[in-house]
């Protein structure tokens, strides 16, 4: 008689637990894998490079204190403005005019709106005019967040301040420190920033709020004369502040 050889009852358990884990080993090679979990959204952009209303000029006139008067200096902002895209504002140079030839003198601050001004990174340089000036308001005793770390170029390029090789920290304004025209005889805006001479002078502000012992963004010393030589060994380039009327 034929004898079938049989699996003692452990041996057949462990048959039938063999044949379940290599089926479920296929299985587990064969079905598709879960979904990786996607990132998470980025978050909004905070500052379009079209909301921006406050820069410093990456360049200037490349004359010195000669900017076309203010209508040239205003041109300037709005050329350098609409370059980056930030196109539909009314761009004003801070700049002060004397009273010459019959034309009355202009003040920098009536010609740039009431504010806010923000930079091209987001940050309230100043919610208005008593903050920006240091006007004698609650609001102003704060002091405006224009300094070093904030006032950048229309292409969101930091600036040359003191210390750097070159220094260019100075910047044009013909201003008094409340942001008013001089009334005096001395030339204080290189004839109205139409003078490339050697000669005359203008007043400037320090955008890095440091050296010379003047911390005053608009008014802290005069330059040595009105030629771009001449502004460059007062510490500067020629550049200036540029505001959109706001």
């Amino acid at each position: 008689m034929k004898q079938t050889s049989r699996l003692p009852r452990t041996g057949r358990a462990l048959a039938v637990l063999a044949l379940c884990c290599l089926g479920a080993g296929a299985q587990a090679q064969t079905a598709p894998a879960p979904a990786a979990a996607s990132a998470p959204a980025a978050g909004p952009n905070t500052q379009s490079i079209k909301d921006f209303s406050f820069f410093v000029t990456s360049v200037g006139s490349g004359k010195g204190a000669d900017l076309g008067g203010l209508a040239g200096a205003d041109a300037h902002c709005a050329s350098l403005a609409a370059a980056v895209g930030n196109t539909g504002k009314t761009w004003r140079a801070y700049l002060s005019t004397q009273a010459r030839d019959g034309q009355p003198a202009v003040n920098a601050r009536d010609r740039i709106g009431n504010g806010p001004w923000i930079n091209v990174r987001g940050a309230v340089i100043a919610k208005d005019q008593a903050q920006l000036h240091g006007d004698t308001t609650d609001l102003a005793r704060l002091g405006n967040n224009l300094s070093r770390a904030t006032a950048f170029t229309e292409k969101n390029e930091a600036i040359k301040g003191f210390g750097d090789k070159p220094n260019e920290h100075d910047i044009l304004t013909g201003s008094l420190p409340d942001g008013r025209a001089y009334a005096d005889a001395a030339d204080h805006t290189c004839s109205n920033y139409t003078s490339s001479a050697a000669e005359g002078s203008a007043q400037l502000g320090h955008f890095d709020r440091t050296g010379g012992g003047n911390t005053s963004w608009n008014s802290a010393h005069a330059s040595r004369g009105c030629s771009q030589e001449k502004l460059v060994a007062t510490g500067g380039a020629g550049l200036f502040y540029c505001f959109a009327q706001q």
